[in-house]
């Protein structure tokens, strides 16, 4: 394809809109990629924010595998003998006290002590009670960093994972990926430096939804935000070149483009026209890098047995793990798991099961694969909910296959491994309920300061002005680096 010199009378005689609109009719799809990286992908090579980091980071790179619709403390991590003598006794008001409940249990005149259902047992050298429904987390305890002080104020799913993500309960603020991309910048020269994958239990028991503000950049420039990858079809939508639409012919279009973006830049100085050039440009590199990308035909086989056998189905958050690994291998600074599954209102003795089994071999696999391969110790990886579940009963008691627990933000536990975090370690205690935290306690917030610490920033001057204030991921409340899991 050869084009004719371009003479800036020209290019303002040809609305950019209009020119968008034709070359669409060249069936050169470019629009279609301009939609998908929207208001931008965190593909910026360079950082927004300056002189960062603070401090020489222990950790490059992160991975959270966020567990959508909270994970039972009480079943999986943080078993209580108070609760197995009083099973079936009413909790305590004493301990109750009044505290907000969502709709679902507020009226429910019966609160039951209900402990964990399946057994377990003390594992590694930090002795940490890990559940039986684990056995391949159990396996790899003394890698691991198990916080059972986590707690936070949102009971209900949408804001709980907006706080944790993002560090406030509505929607609108950069997202933690966001955040780590302007600071730090990409490591990966044809890889977005921020991804999200998202997947579901097989049998789609859960009812939550992914918004994409959970991986947004808020106030920041759009080319921060995170880059869904998604789990069926072509991982990027539209980033195959049409039928009979050569490589060189897609070269020559976005040069000829970004001349039409340089001298509106020129003219209107909007930072955005050079932002949106340099996305067009990063959709033109992962044409080269994303089939490599999901190639897992170089994997071994003794690597694909780490995360089991559903690796190889597309979607499924075992596959998602490993592309995990081969991404922040190849450079990308934070790469979001997002799985949903973990809402058990009341179909805990059938449901907790299966998404164990569908979750603990990838994640334990993951953290396997990366300390093989010496990444673990400049990766951090957290895994955890946006809070924990109700230790009394949600429903009828007698009903084996029919009950369940209520949300639970008062206390609840994650694990953290690699990057700077002590392994083998347990931090923070819940009271004989596991119900309130009794030592140690670790606020939402603070993990979000820990995990900033962790990659070389101080979360207290690492502001973004916007609307005349200075806002942070932590908020205006105060927050702390927990120094006990620090290596």
């Amino acid at each position: 394809m050869t084009l004719p010199p371009l003479t800036e009378d020209a290019a303002f005689a040809l609305n950019r809109r209009r020119f968008l609109g034709s070359s669409a009719g060249l069936s050169l799809g470019l629009p279609a990629v301009a939609s998908l990286l929207g208001a931008g992908t965190a593909g910026a090579a360079e950082t927004g924010a300056g002189s960062l980091p603070h401090f020489a980071p222990s950790a490059k790179r992160v991975i959270y595998l966020l567990q959508s619709g909270g994970p039972s403390h009480v079943d999986l991590f943080d078993d209580k003998p108070t609760l197995r003598k009083r099973r079936g006794e009413e909790m305590p008001e004493s301990v109750l006290g009044g505290l907000r409940q969502t709709t679902m249990t507020a009226g429910q005149k019966s609160k039951p002590c209900l402990p964990a259902a399946w057994g377990g047992s003390r594992r590694g050298e930090s002795g940490m009670w890990v559940s039986d429904l684990l056995p391949h987390t159990a396996a790899i305890a003394d890698d691991l960093c198990f916080v059972r002080s986590l707690h936070g104020e949102q009971i209900n799913h949408a804001p709980a994972v907006a706080h944790v993500l993002t560090g406030h309960n509505l929607p609108g603020r950069p997202s933690i990926g966001a955040w780590l991309t302007y600071g730090l910048g990409s490591a990966a020269e044809d890889l977005p430096a921020f991804v999200v994958m998202t997947s579901k239990d097989r049998e789609n028991t859960c009812g939550q939804l992914f918004y994409d503000y959970y991986w947004g950049s808020g106030f920041l420039p759009g080319k921060y935000q995170g880059v869904p990858f998604r789990g069926a079809g072509d991982p990027v939508l539209y980033l195959s070149n049409p039928a009979g639409v050569t490589r060189s012919d897609r070269r020559a279009m976005l040069d000829r483009l970004g001349e039409l973006n340089a001298l509106a830049h020129d003219r209107y100085h909007d930072p955005e026209t050079l932002t949106r050039v340099s996305q067009y440009e990063m959709a033109f590199k992962m044409q080269a890098s994303v089939p490599d990308l999901v190639d897992f035909s170089d994997e071994p086989q003794h690597v694909l047995d780490l995360y089991g056998p559903d690796v190889s189905r597309k979607g499924s958050y075992a596959y998602n793990c490993l592309m995990a690994r081969r991404l922040a291998e190849r450079g990308t600074r934070y790469i979001q798991l997002m799985h949903a599954g973990w809402d058990q209102h009341g179909n805990l003795p059938t449901q907790l099961p299966i998404q164990c089994r569908d979750t603990d071999r990838p994640s334990a696999g993951l953290v396997t694969d990366l300390k093989n391969r010496g990444l673990l110790e400049d990766t951090l990886v957290i895994w955890g909910g946006e809070f924990g579940r109700t230790p009394f009963v949600q429903g009828d008691i007698a009903n084996k296959t029919a009950h369940g627990r209520d949300h639970h933000p008062r206390a609840f536990t994650m694990w953290l491994a690699g990057g700077g975090v002590k392994p083998g370690c347990v931090y923070g205690r819940s009271d004989e309920f596991a119900f309130h935290v009794a030592e140690d306690p670790v606020h939402v917030r603070d993990l979000q300061a820990t995990l900033l610490h962790l990659c070389g920033i101080d979360h207290a001057r690492f502001t973004y002005r916007h609307q005349g204030l200075d806002f942070k991921l932590t908020g205006v409340e105060e927050a702390r680096v927990v120094d006990g899991i620090l290596a």
